[in-house]
């Protein structure tokens, strides 16, 4: 009987790795997973020490990306990567890693994964990898993330970007608005911030928009606005004074 393949899932939303954690587990036979990261500083060390055969890689994340990891490492594992980003702009990843799955990942896509292993013959080539990473780099303005997990319960919901009005940060949670309902992860707004699209605005140290819900922008004292969403509870929020420059500049003005 041939040993299952050593694993280590690396994302920096909880949801997301728990998700996939009960995904791999219709799968032990081919996967243990013996550990987590969430981010790439914690997934080098972890890679370093447990030296799994496979790993499944969030591309974007803190500290530095999926790319700038394997970048680091001196040997490269079997890579799947698990991204929220359009499917389209991960061709590079055809003949160059084992698999790349998009979020939100589905267990029927995740057998098409196991399915790929069993053929591998284990001579990935890291020159390929890393060759895979500059193309992906050199057009990343084309990567859109499209979704953000939230755990409810037991279940993972996948919030699509085009959906949220606007975020609300509170100590290390953020509340995510939305005209069907509002939705609380745990991850702080400067982690967000790096992740999110430039149609997302930081417009207080609390406070990130989604400028296609922007109705009007009016003029406040101090130097600060108050913007008003076309959402269904028309928010108005009030910008702060130390985002006058970045709010300016998006209204070009």
């Amino acid at each position: 009987m041939t040993k299952p393949y050593i694993t280590i899932i690396i994302d920096d939303e909880p949801p997301a790795r728990e998700g996939l954690l009960n995904l791999l587990g219709n799968f032990s036979e081919t996967f243990q997973v013996v550990d987590m990261a969430q981010n790439g500083t914690e997934a080098k060390e972890k890679i370093t020490k447990l030296k799994p055969d496979v790993i499944f890689l969030d591309i974007e994340m803190p500290g530095f990306t999926g790319f700038e990891l394997l970048e680091q490492l001196e040997t490269i594992p079997m890579v799947v990567f698990c991204t929220a980003y359009s499917e389209y702009a991960l061709k590079a990843f055809d003949t160059n890693s084992v698999d790349y799955l998009v979020k939100p990942i589905q267990l029927e896509r995740l057998q098409q994964t196991v399915n790929k292993l069993k053929l591998f013959k284990g001579d990935q080539d890291p020159q390929n990898i890393l060759d895979a990473i500059k193309e992906i780099a050199a057009q990343k303005e084309t990567l859109q993330m499209t979704s953000i997990t939230v755990k409810k319960a037991n279940k993972l919901m996948f919030v699509k970007l085009e959906t949220i009005s606007y975020f609300e940060a509170a100590e290390n949670y953020v509340t995510i608005y939305t005209n069907t309902g509002d939705h609380l992860i745990e991850q702080p707004l400067s982690q967000l911030e790096l992740k999110l699209p430039a149609n997302f605005l930081r417009v207080h140290r609390a406070v990130i928009i989604n400028t296609t819900f922007i109705k009007e922008v009016q003029k406040y004292f101090n130097s600060r606005f108050v913007i008003t969403l076309s959402n269904k509870t028309k928010t108005k929020i009030t910008t702060g004074r130390s985002y006058n420059d970045t709010i300016k500049n998006w209204m070009d003005v």
